[in-house]
């Protein structure tokens, strides 16, 4: 039986040092998604969209939480797919959820979901985080819940005492991006991390350093709780 579980690498182990992939692909629809490149470069005459969970998922999960090696620790939902695709059934991410909790480990969630995710509430408490992801243009996620929606979710995440944070990456609208890192720990939760970086592997116009460092000067003016990535912090770093 496969290990699920496992250490990212590289620019993902600036997220969570433990991550779980549930499903294979995911059928939001964003151009800009780097797993898809992968996906389709390693199987070609697969389709990314076409979501299915990855086979014994569930019972994979628990049989690697068994010995007790993750307690205490907090695993990653997901990097590689989104734990709350459309259109499908997403039963094993509960399952998935109630296995590591059950472990005695916590969980941290990252999904454009929106709604689909609310259902799973129930299952987090102080220990885990639940996270939403934040570019600033919807239309480049044509199948992901409208951004509106994955707020709400994670104002009403805050409430229930689940930590909260947001992934401002990649940013596709910085003018929109940064009118969210000023609203967004007002109601949720002045604790929200926010993880700000920036678009990579696709060129753009954006003045990267000026972004950064109005992002991070918001962010300091409101004493609100935040991370720079690395890759957005190079070019901050850049005299203007």
């Amino acid at each position: 039986m496969f290990r699920p579980i496992y250490e990212p690498r590289t620019r993902a182990k600036e997220y969570s040092d433990l991550a779980i992939n549930i499903y294979t692909g995911c059928n939001h629809g964003c151009w800009y998604c780097y797993a898809r490149k992968n996906f389709d470069r390693w199987h070609p005459n697969e389709d990314f969209a076409d979501v299915k969970p990855r086979e014994g998922i569930v019972e994979a999960t628990k049989q690697q939480l068994s010995g007790g090696k993750y307690k205490g620790k907090k695993i990653m939902l997901c990097f590689t797919c989104d734990p709350y695709p459309a259109d499908i059934d997403t039963t094993p991410t509960r399952e998935v959820i109630q296995a590591i909790k059950n472990a005695g480990a916590h969980v941290q969630i990252l999904t454009k979901g929106g709604d689909r995710a609310r259902r799973d509430l129930d299952l987090l408490d102080s220990g885990d985080s639940f996270g939403i992801t934040y570019s600033g243009d919807e239309k480049a996620e044509p199948l992901a819940a409208p951004q509106a929606e994955r707020m709400a979710t994670l104002f009403d995440a805050a409430k229930q005492g689940i930590n909260t944070w947001v992934s401002f990456e990649p940013v596709l609208d910085p003018k929109i991006v940064l009118g969210a890192i000023v609203i967004i720990p007002k109601f949720a939760s002045e604790d929200t991390l926010l993880k700000i970086g920036k678009l990579n592997h696709y060129k753009s116009d954006t003045n990267w350093g000026e972004f950064g460092r109005e992002a991070e000067r918001i962010c300091k003016e409101n004493g609100w709780n935040y991370y720079i990535k690395e890759d957005l912090r190079a070019e901050m770093e850049v005299e203007p």
